[in-house]
């Protein structure tokens, strides 16, 4: 069985960007983890466990989707999981050349292949950042997130 480590990048699990990566993953192996980083100073609208119930409510009925956090290198978290493949979303050409380096390393490090996938051009200013604007000022989301997902 091939398993896949997704790394999101700087999509957050709530937007519908985030689902085209882990459809395209399915393509490419049996199972894709999700890696959702834990990170105590990175500040975030939604908590990790709102994040994590939003991805299992959201692949419930795909038994070839599960979650995991991580705090480590993501080519450590890959091994320890037994992933043979990383795959990462991007949303520009400027997050290319950052990823292909990591990329190089994490080859070097361990000898997984990445795979960077950017998101869908429908999907390419669809971030978490924008959608945590929109949820300040109290616009409405729902064009933004995947229909499955409850937010609170």
């Amino acid at each position: 069985m091939k398993r896949v480590a997704l790394f999101p990048g700087t999509f957050d699990p709530f937007t519908i960007g985030h689902q085209s990566l882990v459809t395209r993953g399915l393509n490419l192996v049996d199972e894709v983890v999700i890696a959702i980083g834990v990170n105590d100073k990175k500040l975030t609208h939604f908590s990790l466990e709102s994040r994590i119930q939003a991805i299992k409510c959201l692949y419930q009925n795909e038994p070839r989707v599960s979650v995991s956090t991580y705090n480590s290198l993501t080519v450590d978290f890959a091994s320890e999981i037994g992933a043979q493949f990383i795959l990462r979303g991007i949303r520009t050409v400027n997050d290319f050349e950052y990823e292909k380096s990591i990329a190089d390393v994490n080859r070097i490090l361990s000898d997984i292949e990445t795979f960077i996938l950017f998101t869908l051009p429908e999907h390419t200013h669809i971030s978490s950042s924008i959608v945590r604007e929109l949820l300040r000022y109290g616009k409405d989301i729902s064009q933004f997130v995947p229909k499955e997902t409850e937010l609170y």
